[in-house]
């Protein structure tokens, strides 16, 4: 059964009060709605998706991304010891630093470390942690919000006055579109990701029924605290080969290398519901981690308990740790050149 929605031309987008900040900065939640009544909410503090309502066949809507239902929640969770990053931007650097270290020019930069003697997702307080600023929000058919962010430089100990522009587009054909763009006033290092747990039964459920694909042969080998080694391991016989759909693993916290561009990066598959989610980037690394555990002092949405199977993220970056290690790819920005990165969620009922 196909859903009647009112005409996307009317204004069906959405800006509330979501909260406020101890500096008493209020903080707004926005809405984005297409013509097939999907719907993807994101605040401006951490530029956070919330909420992301896929119409399903029988008319329903479903939300498939685990979250929060108010600010505190947020604000508190990063003070968890395993902070989840729920639906956040991560930045300057997604992922660990081995020993918060790297070196640019010549230069030896010590980052602060949150992540026992590393750094990982920006450090203490990262993009995930910051006010954004609303820029611009389109509506009509392809609605989009545009959020901006100044990191000065010396934040977290990076080099450079980062300026990040960040746009989330809803297509038409239920394409969740995300496009980065950053510019630099001194050469610094940079990996942007967004940090979404994806649940195509909802949120309040479980994805070990469900099924993935990552369009990849080969997996960046990590220490026992999960830092690159340097080496890169071939899946032949891995048991994280996901060329082929398989169900979700009860753990996982891996970097696949992806080499073919414009193709699928990767896919997730609800068999309860016929839901299939799948990913497109032209980054070389879709980092996947099942979680979403955030124990039982913080609720999630509706009230629901989350679990260590209550999501999984599809990180769409560079390779974690990256600047100390010559073979990976390029995670240097320099004063007189542009970052740009574009990842895809497409949801469609099969």
């Amino acid at each position: 059964m196909k859903i009647k929605h009112k005409s996307h031309f009317t204004n069906i987008n959405t800006k509330e009060l979501f909260g406020v900040l101890p500096d008493n900065n209020a903080i707004h939640s926005y809405k984005l709605t297409n013509k097939n009544g999907m719907q993807a909410t994101i605040i401006d503090y951490g530029a956070t998706v919330t909420s992301l309502m896929i119409p399903l066949e029988n008319g329903e809507l479903i939300d498939v991304v685990l979250g929060f239902d108010n600010l505190d929640k947020y604000l508190k969770s990063y003070s968890l010891s395993g902070a989840p990053y729920f639906g956040a931007i991560i930045g300057r650097y997604a992922g660990r630093i081995n020993n918060g270290a790297f070196t640019l020019n010549d230069k030896t930069y010590l980052l602060n470390k949150n992540n026992n003697n590393h750094s990982i997702h920006g450090g203490i307080v990262g993009f995930s942690q910051k006010r954004w600023e609303v820029k611009t929000i389109t509506e009509g058919e392809n609605p989009s919000i545009t959020m901006t962010l100044l990191s000065p430089a010396n934040e977290e100990n990076y080099p450079g006055d980062l300026s990040v522009s960040l746009t989330y587009t809803l297509s038409e054909d239920n394409e969740f579109q995300l496009e980065y763009n950053a510019t630099t006033t001194a050469d610094t290092i940079i990996n942007l990701t967004n940090h979404s747990y994806f649940n195509l039964n909802g949120h309040g459920s479980s994805v070990a029924d469900q099924e993935m694909i990552v369009n990849s042969d080969k997996i960046l080998e990590t220490t026992h605290e999960n830092i690159p080694t340097g080496n890169i391991l071939n899946l032949l016989n891995h048991p994280f080969d996901f060329r082929t759909p398989a169900n979700c693993p009860p753990i996982i916290d891996n970097s696949f290398v992806i080499e073919t561009k414009n193709d699928i990066a990767a896919a997730l598959y609800s068999p309860t519901n016929g839901l299939r989610m799948t990913v497109y980037t032209d980054q070389p690394s879709v980092h996947v981690f099942v979680g979403g555990n955030c124990s039982t002092e913080i609720k999630g949405k509706e009230n629901v308990t989350y679990h260590s199977l209550s999501g999984i993220c599809f990180e769409a970056q560079n390779y974690p740790d990256a600047p100390n290690h010559s073979n990976f790819p390029n995670s240097i920005l320099k004063k007189e050149d542009k970052y740009h990165h574009k990842t895809i969620y497409k949801f469609q009922s099969i």
